[in-house]
């Protein structure tokens, strides 16, 4: 005679919960998996229809594969030995900062973050802002580009809107993967900066094993075939000017080219100029301190001023964008080819030749650069206040002098901004941003001159087109 078994019914239900999340898992998992997969893959394969350059399988791996992969690098491997022996600590904690640096670096990036909502953002925010325009572009020489190089968008930076701005206008030809600052390292911030391809960079370290780490990883995506975007500048400009460049980038993605096998890299300079920068005033506060003794500092009551000013001025139906934000791309720049105009072997030269080739090519990416910045309203105007002074003048006074400076930069092949291809109305527009910012005072009698407390501030716009004069 058989006698039945009672179980509570917390077990019971508990057993049921465990069989539906296995069968979920068994079953319904895969499929689930598959179909999201199979819609990403099909989706990767109609974005690398309509751009210019592709997205690489590298940049589609998973991060932690990428990780793994950097991790047992022989050269990062070498550094992590070398770092235990010269202080004295366990290998194992040395490989684990190691990995820590690794962590930190490698990018995980997402098709839907970049193209679902990251490019659409960045446009909204970019037209938001400002009047955005194309300024040249060579579309022959950069589609005639070898399908097989690794493509490297080198540019200047005015502003932290670079990347927002860049990203926008370069999203027909490809997803650019960016170095990004320690700014960028927020709570959330990060994790959505990352995927969208980015990788972090302490700019100013010295630790060795870092460098390693980091300059590895470079190595890879270049070989790899990731299409970058870098700044050889290293970091902001703080007066205007175009800054000298630092090689540490260029010197990784170079490192171990060689002519005869390597895979080609290809820079694309690009040339960014704005009416307005947004930070302009924290670019140029030591400068200011030192002129005018002020000294400018940013806190929650001085952006909830500045927001509320914005609020005023739509209320009175006076806000205008931040003018004009323009992006040039210009000649694309070969390595293999450009170290074949200058006859250098570079697989054969020393760390040091090397380290002086690169050098060379530095200079010659920051002329191609500067070659294409675009000429803008703004700093057109500024020039001509700076040049007069603390004389009065009257807007056709202005006008003329703008534009004799139009054509002495057109004569020099300079790519400048013509708004409506209208003369005219490029001066008005660069002399309503100046009396609007208060950077150019206007009198009782209609006369204009440069507000003397805000020479600092003309100066670093005017800097923008100064290596064109």
């Amino acid at each position: 005679m058989s006698s039945a078994v009672t179980l509570p019914y917390w077990l019971v239900v508990l057993l049921v919960i465990f069989a539906v999340v296995g069968v979920a898992d068994r079953i319904l998992a895969p499929s689930v998996r598959w179909f999201f997969r199979r819609r990403v893959n099909l989706t990767i394969d109609k974005l690398n229809q309509r751009l210019d350059l592709g997205i690489g399988q590298f940049k589609l791996t998973r991060r932690q594969t990428l990780i793994d992969q950097l991790m047992y690098d022989a050269a990062v491997v070498e550094a992590v030995d070398t770092e235990a022996k010269e202080t004295g600590e366990p290998r194992a904690s040395v490989m684990k900062r190691a990995e820590r640096y690794a962590r930190e670096i490698v990018p995980a990036f997402s098709v839907t973050t970049y193209f679902g909502f990251g490019i659409r953002i960045a446009r909204w925010v970019s037209e938001f802002v400002y009047r955005v325009q194309l300024g040249y572009s060579d579309d022959e020489a950069l589609k005639n580009i070898d399908s097989n190089a690794t493509v490297v968008f080198v540019m200047n930076h005015r502003s932290n809107m670079d990347y927002i701005l860049v990203s926008y206008m370069a999203s027909t030809r490809a997803s650019l993967s960016y170095a990004v600052g320690e700014w960028a390292r927020i709570f959330l911030l990060q994790s959505l900066i990352r995927s969208t391809g980015a990788y972090f960079i302490r700019r100013n370290s010295a630790n060795p094993l870092y460098r390693r780490v980091l300059g590895r990883y470079v190595h890879m995506a270049t070989e790899q075939g990731v299409t970058q975007a870098v700044f050889p500048e290293g970091g902001l400009s703080h007066d205007g000017r175009l800054r000298e460049p630092r090689l540490g980038l260029l010197g990784y993605m170079t490192a171990n080219f060689d002519p005869a096998s390597s895979r080609d890299i290809v820079f694309i300079p690009v040339g960014i100029n704005y009416d307005r920068v947004i930070e302009d005033r924290i670019l140029t506060s030591s400068s200011e301190r030192e002129v005018t003794g002020r000294n400018f500092r940013i806190g929650a009551s001085s952006i909830l001023g500045f927001v509320g000013h914005l609020i005023k001025l739509r209320l009175q139906g006076r806000l205008y964008r931040f003018g004009y934000a323009c992006v040039s791309f210009g000649r694309p720049v070969s390595f293999r080819a450009w170290l074949r105009r200058n006859a250098l072997d570079f697989h054969t030269l020393s760390r040091e030749e090397k380290f002086e080739v690169i050098a060379r090519l530095g200079h010659h990416l920051m002329k191609e650069i500067g070659i294409i910045v675009p000429v803008l309203p703004v700093a057109l105007a500024a020039r001509v206040f700076l040049a007069e002074g603390r004389n009065w003048m009257g807007e056709l006074e202005l006008k003329s002098r703008v534009f004799e400076l139009i054509e002495a930069f057109e004569k020099h092949h300079a790519h400048v901004l013509i708004p409506r291809s209208d003369r005219d109305y490029a001066v008005t527009t660069g002399l309503r941003m100046l009396t609007l910012r208060h950077l150019v005072e206007e009198n009782a009698e209609g006369l204009y001159r440069a507000n003397p407390k805000e020479r600092v501030l003309l100066e670093y716009y005017a800097n923008s087109i100064a290596h064109l004069m």
